[in-house]
Order: structure tokens, then sequence, then C-alpha cells
């Protein structure tokens, strides 16, 4: 049976469960889900947090700009991070490996072709890619999407069905709730100019991303013929409760 193949992606926000260091109960949150699911689904993961993992074990003194500080940070809390995946996913029966990628690398058509196939034969032998941005060389990510826009073109890639982006709220909310105690959110989506209308411009905690960053996403993934769903990355079982109809989120239709 072909498995449907599903791009997920992790905001820091959502790693660190909104606090300031990697929740190794929302690592294991989810795998706990992709192990209940790989039966029936493969996942690639594209996955933020290097920069909250090295700041739970460093202090960088440095005069420097901030941009080139997140840099060196990222390449102290990369490894921590994939350690940490590694851990709790291996305890459940799940491997990983790591693949860290860089906008210039979706320019070129052989590298293109090369990410392809390394992450096909990774996922065909039940290796879980973890995918971040190569932050030490790049800075677009660390400035602008926390890996939003990167998980929009890896799932168009590779050929994703759904590209699940987790995030801090229950997907996105209506313009006119955001005041209220209780936010509506806007469940099913066709026309991303239409949503574009409901979108602030503010940014989330710890990551770089806001809701501008995830459409962004939803648009590549649209045009590449991919649903996208935001899900609160914060609950419990947001995957497998989404797909089970038992949560609230927003479903972006694919072209």
């Amino acid at each position: 049976m072909l498995k449907k193949r599903i791009l997920l992606k992790l905001g820091s926000n959502t790693l660190t469960k909104d606090t300031d260091h990697i929740s190794r109960g929302k690592i294991e949150d989810i795998g706990r889900q992709i192990a209940a699911l790989k039966d029936e689904y493969e996942f690639i993961i594209v996955s933020s947090g290097a920069i909250a993992a090295a700041r739970q074990f460093v202090k960088l003194e440095h005069n420097g700009e901030e941009i080139t500080i997140k840099q060196a940070l990222a390449s102290i809390g990369q490894p921590h991070l994939m350690r940490i995946f590694q851990e709790n996913f291996r305890e459940l029966g799940l491997f990983t490996s790591q693949c860290l990628l860089s906008y210039s690398d979706f320019e070129k058509e052989q590298t293109r072709v090369n990410i392809k196939n390394t992450i096909n034969v990774l996922v065909a032998n039940n290796f879980i890619p973890i995918i971040n941005e190569n932050d030490t060389v790049a800075t677009d990510e660390i400035k602008f999407g926390d890996n939003d826009k990167l998980a929009g073109l890896t799932a168009s890639l590779l050929s994703a069905d759904i590209l699940i982006i987790a995030t801090n709220t229950d997907g996105i909310y209506t313009k006119a709730s955001l005041s209220s105690a209780k936010p509506t959110t806007i469940e099913l989506v066709t026309d991303l100019s239409e949503l574009q209308k409901e979108i602030g411009e503010s940014k989330s905690t710890h990551g770089t991303g806001g809701m501008q960053s995830k459409i962004e996403a939803a648009t590549i993934a649209q045009k590449a013929g991919i649903e996208t769903w935001i899900t609160n990355g914060l609950t419990d079982n947001f995957i497998t409760d989404a797909m089970n109809n038992r949560s609230t989120f927003t479903k972006i239709k694919a072209s």
C-alpha cells in the first residue's frame, strides 16, 4: 500500500512549548503520533529549535551583530536538538537522520534532484529526515521565516500529500475575533487572497515567523497541489486529533 507523505513543520514555539528550553515531552508526543501512524503515513520533518536548544546551555559573549550570534548559537544547538530527537524517537522504534538545507539548494536543478533522491532513499528505508536550514551559512530563515518557507519549498520538491505547520494557535483566527477572549478559527480556506486580509503582522515569541510566513508556505504548497493544515502544536496529539477531526485547525485546500 502506498503511504501518504506528510511534511511536518515544527516551529521553535512548539518544540519549547512556549518556554525557554526544548521540551523532551513535546518531542516524545510527536514521536508517539508518528509511531501510531507509520503504517499509513511517512513523515518528513522540517524543524526549527537549534537556537533555542543552544540557549539552554550557553550564553555567548560577543560584541558582533545579533544575527552572527544567532548563527553561532544555531551551530551549537543543532547537535543537541538532533540528539534529543534521536533519543526520544529511538525509544519508540523510530530512526532519524539530519539534513541541512539552504534556499540556494532549491535554485539549482542538480541539487534539487540530489535532495529529492537522498530523502526518498532515507524514507524508503524507514528513516525520518529532520531538515533544518543551514543557519551557520544562511540567515534568511533566522531573520524572517522560522523555516516556514523552507517547509513549503521542501513539501513541493518532495511531492508531499499534506503540509502540517504546527504553531501556538488553533490555526488562523479571523481578524475580527482576535480581541475577544475566544478567537474564531478559519477552518477551511480555498482562496488564499481572501485569507490574506485576515492576517496580522505579529511574530511568535521564540520563532521568527508569524502567520504571514505560514501563508507564504501554504501558497507554495497550494501551487504544487498540496493541502496545508495549520494546527496547534502545543496540544498533545495535535496530528492524530486533526486527522480524526477532534481538534480545531485551519485547512487550506490544494489548488
